[in-house]
C-alpha cells in the first residue's frame, strides 16, 4: 500500500480502517451478547450493536461529505481484538467470562476512542467541520459505552472474586475430606487388633 501522499488522504485511509472496524464489530457483537451471563452486560452489549450500526451510517455519511465511497480497507487491530473476545468466550464461564468480556469490549472502546479522537482532529484541521461534528459525536457515545461498561464491570468483578473463592475453599474441602480416613475404617481396625489380642 502506497503512503498517505497529504493529510486529506491519510484523513480517508484512517476512515476506512475504522469503517471496517465498526462493520466487524456489528457482525461478533451478537456472539458476545448470547456469550454474556448478566443481564446487565447483555443489555449494555446490546445497545452498543445498536449504536455500532448507527456508527456505520455516520461514517457513510462523512465519505459523501468527501465525495468518496463508502468502502474499508481490513482492520487487523479490531480483528485481532475480536479474536481476543472469541477466546474468552471459550475458555472460560460465568462471571469470570462477563469480567473477562468487559475487558475485551473496553480495550475495543479505547482503540475506538483513539481513532475517532484522531479523526475529528484531521477534520478540524482540514475544516470539514460537518465531519468533525460527526465524528465528534461518535467519539462521545465511545467514551460513554466505556463508561457505562466501568460501572458494570465494579459489580461485575466482585462476583468474579466471591465465585473464585468459592471454588476455592470447595476444592480444600474435597482435598481434605479425601485425604482423611473414615471413621468406619478406623473403628473396624481397632476392633479387629482387639480381637486378636483377646485370641492371645
Amino acid at each position: 500500500m502506497m503512503a498517505a501522499e497529504n493529510l486529506r488522504a491519510l484523513f480517508v485511509d484512517e476512515l476506512r480502517d475504522i469503517y471496517d472496524a465498526e462493520k466487524q464489530l456489528v457482525k461478533a457483537l451478537p456472539k458476545i451478547v448470547k456469550a454474556a451471563e448478566s443481564q446487565a452486560l447483555k443489555g449494555a452489549f446490546e445497545d452498543h450493536l445498536e449504536i455500532t450500526r448507527a456508527h456505520v451510517g455516520r461514517l457513510e455519511e462523512v465519505f459523501k461529505l468527501l465525495n468518496t465511497a463508502a468502502r474499508g480497507k481490513k482492520c487487523e487491530g479490531m480483528e485481532g481484538l475480536i479474536e481476543e473476545g472469541n477466546t474468552v468466550i471459550q475458555e472460560m464461564e460465568g462471571s469470570v467470562r462477563d469480567a473477562a468480556l468487559i475487558a475485551s469490549a473496553q480495550k475495543v472502546e479505547h482503540y475506538e476512542i483513539a481513532s475517532y479522537g484522531t479523526l475529528a482532529t484531521f477534520a478540524e484541521v482540514l475544516e470539514m467541520d460537518d465531519a468533525k461534528d460527526l465524528l465528534g459525536q461518535t467519539l462521545d457515545e465511545e467514551k460513554d459505552a466505556d463508561e457505562k461498561l466501568t460501572q458494570i464491570a465494579l459489580r461485575i468483578n466482585s462476583e468474579a472474586d466471591e465465585s473464585e473463592e468459592r471454588d476455592g475453599d470447595e476444592k480444600e474441602l474435597v482435598a481434605a475430606s479425601s485425604s482423611r480416613p473414615s471413621g468406619r475404617s478406623q473403628g473396624k481396625n481397632t476392633r479387629s487388633t482387639s480381637a486378636r489380642s483377646g485370641r492371645r
